[in-house]
């Protein structure tokens, strides 16, 4: 069995921390680079629920996409939960290690996985990340469709292939409108609209969605906009990363066991539809 260092190179490998934007925080987290690791468990979210979990699994390293401590901290007392979470990663011997934009803007990273559950052909990233000569490596990616379809019918694709939550997929823009085009970006994108535009797609895919930016693209373009949820955009890169260990694994003779949490951590929990389409409007 490797060693949790031995992992955590073959890890860094394919998402160098170097490559994380300056604020983010990313790397292993919780762990002692001596132990044995025979099974890990792929996660988006390192809450509590993800934590028991890798208990009950027996994992020995949990990766997740989202950073346990994204800004600073005075105290890991298990008073506070995100304290709670490291006491119960230490007392089971389970490692954390976290790959968040590193991931984002690698090749592959997680719009190549958001992509591929959308049977989306990827031509090219959103924003290239210019330290990379081959062109593949950035943020977002840029996709074509098969066959054109309309907006609706993208938007049910949408519902029907990435992971079921209570908000579903909210949509800006004429429904019969068709794509032949798409721009994705797995997580928060309303900071990419300009990008967006600039690469003349049809409709763009992405997660967060606020209302003025929305609004505003809105009146520049006919761009239809699809708002998934943040935590079903980036879980498809889960099992992207497993399957990517899995081969690691294979290549050093490791027989890693390699599992993907099918847990919902997305915080939304219900959705009430305010009104059918006939009756859209404010109250009189």
């Amino acid at each position: 069995m490797p060693r949790l260092s031995e992992v955590i190179t073959a890890l860094e490998t394919l998402w160098p921390a170097e490559r994380a934007e300056s604020w983010d925080a990313v790397g292993t987290v919780a762990g002692d680079p001596d132990q044995e690791v025979t099974r890990v468990l792929f996660a988006v979210d390192p809450v509590q629920e993800i934590v028991d979990e890798a208990v009950k699994l027996g994992a020995d390293l949990l990766v997740t996409h989202h950073p346990l401590y994204l800004r600073g901290t005075t105290t890991v007392a298990a008073t506070h939960f995100k304290g709670r979470v490291v006491h119960t990663l230490i007392k089971n011997d389970i490692a954390l290690h976290v790959a968040h934009t590193n991931a984002d803007t690698a090749d592959p990273g997680v719009s190549d996985a958001l992509a591929g559950a959308l049977d989306l052909r990827v031509t090219g990233p959103l924003v290239p990340d210019p330290t990379d000569p081959e062109g593949r490596r950035g943020l977002g990616r840029i996709c074509a469709l098969d066959h054109p379809v309309t907006v609706r019918e993208f938007a049910a694709r949408a519902a029907e292939r990435l992971p079921a939550t209570a908000q579903g997929i909210r949509v800006a823009g004429d429904p019969e409108a068709l794509v032949r085009t798409v721009a994705v970006s797995g997580g928060s994108g309303d900071s990419l609209f300009d990008h967006v535009r600039a690469a003349g797609v049809d409709a763009f895919l992405t997660a967060d969605l606020r209302h003025h930016p929305v609004s505003e693209a809105r009146a520049h373009s006919p761009l239809a906009l699809l708002d998934a949820a943040h935590w079903a955009t980036e879980w498809p890169w889960c099992e992207l990363a497993a399957s990517q260990l899995d081969e690691i694994s294979d290549r050093h003779g490791w027989d890693l066991r390699v599992h993907v949490s099918k847990t919902v951590t997305d915080p939304w929990t219900a959705h009430a539809a305010s009104a059918t389409p006939d009756t859209l409007g404010a109250p009189n």
